[in-house]
């Protein structure tokens, strides 16, 4: 049995698979899984996108919101509105007056015009690294055109502080600050001027440049340091010469003083025991003036001698008529004569 080649038909699968409704369906599918990540995109509010269709710049969106960009053909660039930091390396620089400094410095920009940014520069890394040649070498020049006060100091007319007192007795010298032309709040505008004039060419506006920080290179900084530290041990060892001096000068006048005080007062003990003195003997000798009294003195004194002569075994040979010998003879009298016994009672 032959059969006609027109006369095949598809199995009820099949058939479904080709309806319309499912080609809907599929298509509906397609643009669902589609729209987020290949036709619709969202621009931020601190954004600008820009759409490049095979490397060309097609459009630019600042607007937040949804956008529709062709699938898979255009590809999206985003670049930030907001400011953005640029930190510098520390770059050594040699000043006017012959010095060598390392200078820190920073700066704020932000892209003001996104299609010439993407077209000179493409990327932050590539802005980054342009920033750095150009404000290294506007801070260089700045630097190198400028004495070292210049790049540190800020106000103009700055009197130092002093202290009269050690300067006028030489233990330091008179300090005087040199005055300032510019200054360095005037040196990093001019540093941002210039540096701002190179890179707007780039799409970038350079919205500040200062100093973070300058100091010596490390081999002047030590010797630096050195003679900083050898002046301040010169005017320690000043102070503690006249200290020194000051402490033996109060001794001095301490032990003079202690001194006087003790002559003084060993020339009133003096004065009051020579009165007491004096007192005394005038004491004696009117209580010894009369005759009774010289009597009585001359007795003890008789006797004080005896006992001192008589101390120990002694024998002396004293004349009766000696007034020892008179005493010692109305002794033996009183001594030998017999009270006479009362009378008796009969």
């Amino acid at each position: 049995m032959a059969i006609h080649p027109n006369s095949y038909v598809a199995p009820a699968p099949l058939r479904f698979l080709q309806s319309r409704v499912m080609s809907l369906l599929g298509l509906f599918f397609l643009f669902t899984a589609l729209k987020w990540g290949a036709l619709l995109f969202v621009v931020h509010q601190y954004e600008t996108v820009i759409i490049t269709r095979f490397g060309k710049a097609l459009r630019t969106e600042q607007t937040p919101g949804l956008k529709f960009k062709v699938p898979f053909i255009d590809k999206l660039h985003r670049f930030d509105n907001r400011i953005l930091a640029w930190e510098g390396p520390p770059t050594e620089c040699p000043t006017k007056d012959k010095l060598y400094i390392i200078v820190d410095s920073f700066a704020r920009w932000r892209i003001s015009d996104p299609l010439l940014y993407y077209n000179r520069l493409n990327d932050e890394r590539s802005a980054l690294s342009r920033l750095d040649d150009i404000l290294i070498s506007e801070t260089r020049t700045a630097v190198a055109t400028h004495d070292l006060v210049e790049i540190i100091r800020v106000t103009k007319g700055r009197q130092p502080l002093r202290d009269q007192e050690m300067e006028q007795s030489g233990t330091i010298l008179p300090s005087t600050i040199p005055d300032i032309a510019l200054g360095r709040g005037t040196i990093e505008k001019q540093i941002t001027e210039r540096a701002r004039e190179k890179i707007a060419d780039f799409g970038i506006e350079l919205l500040d440049s200062r100093f973070k920080r300058s100091k010596y290179n490390p081999a002047v900084a030590a010797k630096i340091n050195d003679r900083m530290s050898s002046e301040r041990h010169q005017i320690a060892a000043r102070f503690r010469s006249e200290g020194k001096g000051e402490a033996a000068n109060i001794s001095g006048q301490k032990e003079s003083e202690v001194a006087s005080i003790t002559s003084t007062a060993n020339k009133q003990a003096l004065k009051i025991e020579g009165e007491a003195d004096a007192e005394a003997a005038r004491i004696y000798t009117a209580a010894l003036n009369t005759p009774e009294a010289q009597d009585l003195y001359l007795f003890q004194r008789s006797l004080e001698v005896a006992q001192a002569a008589f101390k120990g075994d002694t024998t002396a040979v004293i004349s009766t008529n000696s007034d020892l010998g008179r005493i010692l003879k109305s002794m033996s009298e009183t001594v030998m004569t017999p009270t006479p016994a009362p009378p008796e009672n009969r």
